[in-house]
């Protein structure tokens, strides 16, 4: 007879809470509970936050302001949300049946370009499929954007690197570094997705503001 020892035991355990936690609101996704009712294998979210009120400021400046498309790496590039379990750091984790509408880089992207654009900041605010000869290039990576469902409270993370370059002479105006996180209020994906959007909308309009100090200059 083989024995097991208690620690063994133990660690058989945290691997199935482990896979729990992970797969909760995967499960929690699926539609109905009846075995009549057909399974939803795929739910999608959009990234679009409400848009904010602006205050009135000053009146917008002449430039013409390019927000160029956000790099990603790994599994950030894709359309699969990320999760992360808080008592296994280096192991992150994809949701198989939930998917944001457009890769994250992308939705971000344009998150940036509408909260800008509604700030009144800049005379034009354009993405380069416009082709428009731009005065400053705001671009950068997203480098963290999960949920974290077995922290405590769970909450969403995320992180954004973003520089704001001069399009004449390519020098850096500023180079910064986003970050937050947002608590979920329930353990459901439509939840979760809630807390991304809030979230993102809370980062936009931190670079809104600084943008709001940039003393803008014109080529000649």
């Amino acid at each position: 007879m083989v024995s097991v020892s208690p620690l063994a035991i133990a660690g058989r355990r945290v691997a199935l809470r482990h896979r729990w936690y992970a797969l909760s609101l995967a499960l929690l996704a699926l539609g109905g509970c009846g075995s009549s009712a057909p399974l939803q294998r795929d739910r999608f979210y959009a990234l679009e936050p409400p848009p904010s009120i602006q205050a009135p400021g000053n009146a917008a400046t002449p430039a013409i302001l390019q927000v160029n498309h956000l790099a990603a790496r790994g599994f950030l590039g894709g359309r699969q949300i990320v999760y992360r379990d808080h008592r296994q750091p280096p192991r992150v984790e994809r949701y198989e049946e939930l998917l944001w509408e457009d890769p994250v880089p992308r939705a971000m992207s344009q998150v940036l370009v509408s909260a800008i654009r509604d700030a009144g900041l800049c005379r034009v605010v354009a993405i380069p499929a416009d082709r428009a000869r731009a005065d400053y290039l705001l671009g950068g990576e997203v480098e963290r954007f999960e949920h974290r469902p077995t922290e405590q409270p769970p909450r969403v993370v995320a992180v954004l690197n973003l520089s704001l370059v001069s399009a004449r002479d390519r020098h850096a105006v500023w180079t910064r570094r986003y970050s937050g996180e947002e608590p979920v209020q329930a353990a459901t994906p439509d939840a979760m997705a809630e807390a991304f959007n809030r979230l993102a909308g809370r980062l936009a309009g931190e670079v809104v503001r600084d943008l709001r100090g940039v003393r803008w200059r014109l080529d000649p």
